[in-house]
């Protein structure tokens, strides 16, 4: 079962920021073979929403305020650890972010910059395209907009 937890920065300590840290760059930068700065001053700004197992991240996203990252309140850095994968954790880690979108900054209005292989997933939690794919960081991504 994951438990999840919602925090500011100052709120991490520093075994949390550590793993979460070392899980996206085990996904986004080795898993995915992609050279990107992850830690990139935004951290500091964001809501972050950790999916703990067994005391350990195994699932996170941040989130940001309308006009933060987009005109809307945003995700990103959605991610689950490869072995946990099947047990949907993702759909767990989203529905949580999108409460508290809702809970702390008064909105239904989200936007996303998904990966594209990962359109169903997202259309299955409500988010659709808008826009022309794109290439971020080498790899293809489409803006997604939910507005329920």
């Amino acid at each position: 079962m994951l438990k999840i937890q919602v925090k500011k920065f100052s709120e991490l300590n520093i075994e949390e920021l550590y793993q979460l840290l070392q899980l996206r760059s085990e996904v986004f930068v080795v898993e995915q073979d992609c050279v990107y700065q992850d830690i990139d001053g935004k951290d500091q700004n964001a809501l972050h929403v950790i999916g703990y197992k067994q005391n350990r991240v195994v699932a996170y996203t941040r989130i940001f305020k309308p006009g933060d990252y987009f005109n809307f309140a945003s995700i990103g850095r959605v991610v689950v650890a490869k072995n946990e994968r099947q047990f949907k954790y993702g759909y767990d880690i989203m529905n949580a972010s999108i409460n508290a979108i809702e809970t702390n900054y008064n909105t239904t209005e989200i936007k996303i910059s998904a990966q594209c292989y990962l359109k169903r997933f997202y259309n299955n939690l409500q988010f659709f395209e808008v826009g022309e794919a794109y290439l971020e960081d080498g790899i293809p991504h489409i803006g997604m907009l939910r507005t329920v």
